[in-house]
């Protein structure tokens, strides 16, 4: 019997399986930043300003005027993981809390029962381009997690754990363990309240990165769960003998194991794996809840309250040019790398 179950397309944002809502990839080719941070304003005529998802010129700026990314918005009900492979973020938040963070970083954040965050891409390099390669992976939280308090922390790409294969021809896959366990290797604690800090959920956050040729067997987990890998980058694998272009998505049996054999180019994929929590979804863009009157309440407290409010001096708020990469918490520790 195949472990694989359906092969799609990809499409933005990934379509993802219960526990996860959706992954965004985003990558782009900035060009050298200026003062601001920023592409050089002759470059961003003939664009949607505030709506820019077109990617001209190789690279676009989002909801981004100045700097490209995400000024403040609000989320309440679920979680961010995001992934930051190449280039660099800056969070700012309606808890205090900030931080810069990128080249291999990944932050996980806890919506609970509100925050505001800003998400923006400096760019910092004004000689040469800044390239941009990130996910933002969004988990579900159960009933009883909605109205948690929000919580956000950082893993370090310096301390987040890699498995490391040879095989027979000593061709290598690397495997970043962001979240769960790959034989004795374990993933950094995720966030207190997320449904992949119990380890009875299965949840698993992986990037692979295959050398030319190479051949892994990606090993069978728990029965009954959701698992998709992700490849969005290479030139062609072979999946138990089927061959397959980058840019689709593989749903297989998780109870199952999978033999990838790569083709002449690195590849790279995203494995995302987890227990479905099975419960009433009801979205409304940032607000995930389990009935639509808990979100007509949601949409009515965030206009009173706005989440606590937004306490730095614009939504688009960047850190300065000299920072390096740093994470503020809202109780005022403050950690640099």
């Amino acid at each position: 019997m195949s472990a694989i179950i359906h092969i799609s397309p990809l499409s933005f944002p990934w379509q993802t399986k219960d526990p996860f809502l959706f992954c965004a990839f985003h990558e782009d080719t900035y060009p050298p930043g200026n003062t601001d941070l920023g592409p050089d304003p002759t470059l961003l005529t003939g664009r949607n300003l505030g709506q820019d998802f077109q990617s001209k010129d190789g690279f676009r700026m989002y909801h981004g005027t100045v700097v490209p990314g995400f000024p403040a918005h609000p989320h309440r009900g679920f979680e961010t993981v995001t992934i930051a492979q190449k280039g660099l973020v800056d969070h700012s938040d309606s808890l205090g809390a900030a931080g810069r963070f990128g080249n291999g970083d990944v932050q996980w954040m806890t919506a609970g029962k509100g925050v505001q965050h800003c998400e923006m891409f400096p760019l910092l390099n004004t000689s040469k381009n800044n390239p941009l390669l990130m996910f933002q992976i969004w988990i579900n939280l159960p009933k009883v997690k909605k109205m948690c308090a929000p919580h956000f922390s950082m893993l370090w790409s310096e301390e987040i754990p890699k498995y490391i294969h040879h095989d027979d021809q000593n061709k290598k896959t690397e495997v970043t363990v962001i979240a769960g366990t790959l034989f004795d290797t374990r993933g950094l604690p995720p966030a207190p309240d997320s449904w992949a800090n119990d380890p009875e959920n299965g949840v698993c956050i992986w990037t692979l990165e295959m050398e030319p040729g190479a051949q892994w067997i990606l090993p069978a987990h728990g029965a009954d769960l959701s698992r998709t890998l992700y490849y969005f980058q290479g030139k062609d694998v072979e999946l138990e003998n089927k061959k397959l272009l980058p840019n689709h998505a593989i749903e297989m049996v998780s109870d199952q194991s999978l033999r990838i054999t790569n083709g002449p180019e690195v590849s790279h994929f995203l494995l995302l794996q987890g227990k479905p929590i099975d419960e009433p979804i009801a979205q409304y863009g940032p607000f995930v809840m389990n009935h639509q009157s808990e979100i007509q309440e949601t949409m009515r407290e965030y206009q009173l309250t706005q989440f606590g409010g937004w306490p730095w001096p614009k939504p688009d708020h960047t850190h300065a040019h000299t920072s390096g990469r740093f994470a503020k918490y809202a109780n005022g520790k403050i950690e640099t790398r």
